[in-house]
């Protein structure tokens, strides 16, 4: 019984230093850069999507919680906001970053990722009604960093707090939640295994069926980090393809989703985007699986 604690429990200690700096570096480049970006998203109109795609590749949620507060202002067009929901990475990068063995897997799913999120942005654009912003806006309040904020996984700070807390605290509470999440997945994986066989674990997640990429975008769909991580683990252990990691994680939006309904006030609206995240996800799944 103990083993059956214990290999998981190891595997995922072993990533918490790993963690631990990529969170310290993500957290330097938010502060840096954050104002940076939200500028460069609201001024470039006809290259919103390719900068939104980009943009969305810096992982946590972030930045699709900054899209969300511009377009409900409509200082950024939706094929952009969608840019930024499709190639956001929430908590996958770092998981993988934090496996040595895996690094090359990273520019596959970015270099995907933010392919599909251009192509899907500048379509949505070229067919939706939502009207362009058509002169500049000052930035929405919840991306300016003068109150206390929350992102992906609790991380609540303000601009003012002395660096110890953002560059050590915030980083260590961060990656130890991530373990946490990867230990449950890891010991999830590994009771499958035992029961049913390595074998057996791509058969388990529905391989080569209509329903693995549609469970992968429903979990994706969850405005929480545990998504993001329990779909690059149960692919990075074998259990689901490539095209459904792919379709889970361009669904996988954060807390941008949540923040979409909590400032646009068009309910209807929001269902749609989220229709089009979900549809554009899943046929980007089917066509990678396909291929």
């Amino acid at each position: 019984m103990t083993d059956i604690f214990l290999t998981p429990l190891l595997d995922s200690l072993a990533m918490v230093p790993w963690l631990f700096g990529i969170y310290i570096a993500l957290e330097f480049v938010e502060r840096r850069y954050e104002h940076l970006i939200t500028g460069r998203l609201h001024r470039a109109m006809r290259a919103g999507p390719l900068l939104g795609a980009l943009f969305g590749c810096i992982p946590q949620c972030g930045f699709s919680v900054i899209a969300s507060a511009l377009y409900a202002q409509r200082v950024i067009s939706l094929g952009t906001l969608l840019a930024v929901f499709l190639s956001t990475s929430d908590e996958a990068i770092p998981v993988i970053l934090a496996q040595s063995n895996h690094w090359g897997t990273v520019v596959w799913i970015l270099l995907t990722k933010v392919i599909i999120a251009t192509a899907a942005g500048y379509m949505i654009d070229l067919f939706s009604r939502t009207p362009l912003p058509k002169k500049e806006k000052e930035p929405h309040d919840p991306v300016v960093c003068e109150t206390d904020h929350s992102h992906c996984c609790g991380r609540d700070h303000s601009c003012r707090e002395p660096w110890w807390r953002s560059f050590v605290l915030f980083p260590l509470k961060h990656a130890l939640k991530v373990f946490l999440f990867i230990f449950l997945v890891s010991l999830g994986i590994h009771l499958i295994v035992l029961r049913f066989g390595a074998e057996n674990l791509s058969r388990v997640f529905l391989a080569n069926t209509f329903f693995q990429p549609v469970l992968t975008v429903l979990i994706g769909l969850l405005p929480n980090c545990a998504a993001s991580v329990a779909i690059t683990e149960i692919y990075l252990k074998g259990g689901i393809s490539f095209g459904s990691a792919i379709a889970g994680l361009c669904a996988g939006a954060g807390l941008g989703l949540l923040v979409l309904f909590q400032e646009n006030k068009n309910f209807s609206e929001n269902l749609r985007i989220i229709g089009l995240l979900a549809g554009v996800s899943l046929l980007a799944g089917l066509v990678l699986n396909f291929l």
